[in-house]
């Protein structure tokens, strides 16, 4: 293993579960919040993890890029970037729903090569590097084999976003062809899947940060992470994690053909 990655990746976890336990000092005590230009909460518990993150990491490794969904990108010269969410649920968070992440995403030369989710109120943290594995604690975890959408689970952000994707009754359509369904938003549903919990997750109206810890670890589980148009990205509005098996059929109704 390359030692570089490893060392990042290895403080990255212990960096996400300290940023983690800062923001649950803040959780369910009634923080007050503020409304961004796109609607979007912020507490002071986004920005005190973030700004525990950014240091810790830039510290560690002063030649590494960084994006962070509150302050920005600082651009490096390593080839490795670290793209965070301190708080990815944000409107869980805010409403005392334990539902929330830390998210660090590790990326070399534009390929995201590990990632960490970490887990406050629910005490998980889920992980991957490349070519190690996908974890939850210290328990590896794969996507089901679940074949067909008949009988998958399928995860969703918001039916709201679906429609403003002006993709209401393609939604519909999915949803009514697989098993169940359920609205577990921002990061949950991917680690659901990842872990073999559920099929599909499909989400609209999301960023870089959002996604960019996720995907090593739907992929390290064995599964697959795409936009809409199923390109491989964490630079688009719109993506599916599944578990490779009912991708294509998914996509196929997405895209108003049916299966």
């Amino acid at each position: 293993m390359n030692p570089d990655c490893k060392s990042r990746y290895e403080t990255s976890v212990a960096v996400a579960q300290k940023a983690g336990r800062l923001a649950l000092g803040y959780f369910d005590q009634g923080l007050p919040v503020e409304w961004k230009a796109d609607r979007s909460p912020v507490t002071l518990a986004d920005r005190e993890a973030e700004r525990l993150l950014r240091t810790a990491l830039l510290d560690a490794f002063p030649n590494d890029g960084f994006l962070g969904e509150e302050s920005g990108e600082q651009h490096g010269s390593s080839g490795f970037r670290w793209i965070i969410d301190p708080i990815d649920g944000t409107r869980s968070f805010v409403r005392a729903i334990p539902i929330w992440a830390t998210l660090v995403g590790l990326e070399y030369k534009g390929e995201m090569i590990a990632g960490v989710c970490e887990l406050p109120a629910l005490k998980q943290t889920f992980r991957a590097l490349r070519g190690d594995g996908a974890y939850r604690d210290d328990r590896r975890i794969r996507v089901s084999d679940v074949a067909t959408l008949a009988e998958s689970m399928m995860f969703y952000s918001s039916v709201s976003w679906f429609v403003k994707a002006g993709k209401r009754d393609e939604f519909l359509n999915l949803a009514s062809r697989t098993q169940r369904q359920r609205g577990f938003g921002d990061f949950y549903g991917h680690v659901l899947v990842a872990q073999g919990s559920g099929e599909i997750m499909i989400e609209h109206g999301v960023h870089a940060w959002d996604v960019a810890a996720l995907l090593p670890i739907i992929e390290e589980a064995g599964g697959r992470f795409t936009n809409w148009n199923d390109e491989r990205t964490i630079h688009s509005p719109d993506v599916i994690a599944s578990n490779g098996l009912t991708h294509a059929p998914a996509l196929s109704i997405l895209a108003g053909k049916g299966v």
